[in-house]
C-alpha cells in the first residue's frame, strides 16, 4: 500500500492519507505522526479517498455481514519494464510475527546472533514468535524480516517481551499497542520501561535462562 498509493494518488490527483488509526467520518481520519508521539486529525475534501490503515489499531472485523459492494475487474495492465520471477518466503515452525499472540524480541543487549538462540528456545516453549530491534538487525544478529518498529513490522500482540531492548522511538512505534508489555534490561533508566506494564532490571543472561 505504501508503495502503490503515492503513485495512484498522483494519477488521480488526490492526496493519500497513510497509517490511519481511526475513522471519524467519511472524510475525517486520525493518524499518528512523529513515530507515534503525536496524533493528527485530517479532513480530506478529495472526491476519492486513498488511505492505508494501521491494522493493529482496529479489532478484526467479522467475516459475515457488511454492505460494501464487491466488483471483480479484469487485469488489463500491460508492463514491459519488469518481469515477475519468483517469490521466496521464509518458513518457520513458529507463529508469524505479524499475527502472533505472544512475541519475544531481542535487542543489541544480546551482543551477538548466537545469543538469540536462548530467545528461540524460550519462544518455542511459549509458542511465541521472535522479533528484534533495528539495532540488532543492523548489527547482523538476525535477518531483517524479524525487525519490529517504524521501519519494520507494526505489531500488537497480547504479550510482548522485550529483552535487551533500550526502547528507541522508532521501535516503540511498532509495538507500543501491545496489550501487555514486559521489559528485561539491566539499565533501569531505559525508555522501554516507560511503556512497559512489567519491568525487570537485571542482566538478561541471568534472567532469561
Amino acid at each position: 500500500g505504501k508503495n502503490i498509493l503515492p503513485r495512484l494518488g498522483a494519477k488521480l490527483d488526490v492526496a493519500p492519507i497513510s497509517d490511519i488509526i481511526e475513522v471519524k467520518s467519511e472524510d475525517t481520519f486520525v493518524r499518528t505522526i512523529y513515530a507515534g508521539n503525536a496524533v493528527q486529525t485530517v479532513e480530506s475534501l478529495d472526491p476519492i479517498k486513498l488511505v492505508t490503515v494501521r491494522s493493529t489499531a482496529f479489532e478484526p472485523s467479522s467475516e459475515e455481514g457488511g454492505s460494501a459492494d464487491l466488483e471483480t475487474i479484469e487485469n488489463t495492465v500491460e508492463n514491459d519494464k519488469s518481469e515477475w520471477l519468483e517469490a521466496k518466503l521464509s518458513k518457520s515452525d513458529r507463529p508469524d510475527l505479524a499475527s502472533a499472540g505472544v512475541v519475544i524480541s531481542g535487542g543489541r543487549g544480546l551482543k551477538n546472533g548466537e545469543n538469540f538462540e536462548m530467545l528461540y528456545e524460550l519462544a518455542d516453549k511459549m509458542g511465541a514468535a521472535v522479533g528484534a530491534s533495528r539495532a540488532a538487525v543492523d548489527a547482523g544478529y538476525v535477518p531483517s524480516d524479524l525487525q519490529v518498529g517504524q521501519t519494520g513490522k507494526m505489531i500488537a500482540p497480547d504479550l510482548y517481551i522485550a529483552v535487551g531492548i533500550s526502547g528507541a522511538i522508532q521501535h516503540l512505534a511498532g509495538m507500543k499497542d501491545s496489550k501487555t508489555i514486559v521489559a528485561i534490561n539491566k539499565d533501569g533508566e531505559a525508555p522501554i520501561f516507560q511503556v512497559s506494564d512489567y519491568g525487570l532490571v537485571d542482566d538478561l543472561f541471568k534472567a532469561v535462562p
